[in-house]
């Protein structure tokens, strides 16, 4: 059955956002960050205090649309209070791998006795720090941070052998508000 729903989220106090061209802004001291936010019959706007969401006929599946676009609202505001951190772990059991930092990519040399390198991107607006084996990303955006994460660990994937037997590779150990 189809009726009208308006949700809202609050606004913290020390921020500022606008929306324009179905593209919320949201901006703390120099820290700014901007998500896309449209679909269809689902209109978007902000108040003084509060960012409001409506929509005049939805069903179930616009619910779920609304209630994931204020989760994203959500993350926007937690990660301009704080950055999110991932921290990961290379593991080598066979052969020495090494990591190096360039711009864009991590380059990982001599993984599993390759000869030629694995490359993985990584995202704009992404601090990457290597210690040893530890590995820590952070950054405003958690999408950016959990991309970035990920793109590691698949730079690193291992096929065609036992998994038992070579477990070398980059894991994700610490994701933030969540222990693994």
């Amino acid at each position: 059955m189809k009726k009208e729903i308006k949700e809202k989220i609050e606004i913290p106090s020390g921020f500022s956002c606008k929306y324009e061209n179905k593209v919320l802004h949201c901006t703390k001291g120099s820290a700014e960050l901007s998500k896309k936010i449209s679909a269809p019959g689902i209109e978007v706007s902000v108040e003084k205090d509060s960012v409001h969401f409506s929509c005049k006929r939805a069903s179930r599946k616009e619910r779920k649309v609304i209630n994931s676009f204020i989760k994203h609202a959500a993350n926007i505001f937690q990660g301009l209070n704080k950055k999110f951190v991932y921290k990961l772990e290379a593991c080598n059991v066979h052969f020495p791998m090494t990591l190096k930092l360039d711009t864009q990519k991590l380059t990982v040399n001599n993984f599993l006795g390759e000869k030629t390198p694995r490359y993985a991107k990584v995202l704009p607006n992404v601090d990457v720090q290597i210690k040893g084996q530890i590995i820590t990303i952070s950054s405003f955006d958690k999408e950016a941070a959990g991309q970035t994460a990920a793109n590691f660990e698949f730079a690193t994937r291992i096929r065609a052998r036992d998994r038992r037997v070579f477990q070398d590779g980059i894991y994700i150990t610490d994701k933030p508000e969540r222990e693994i």
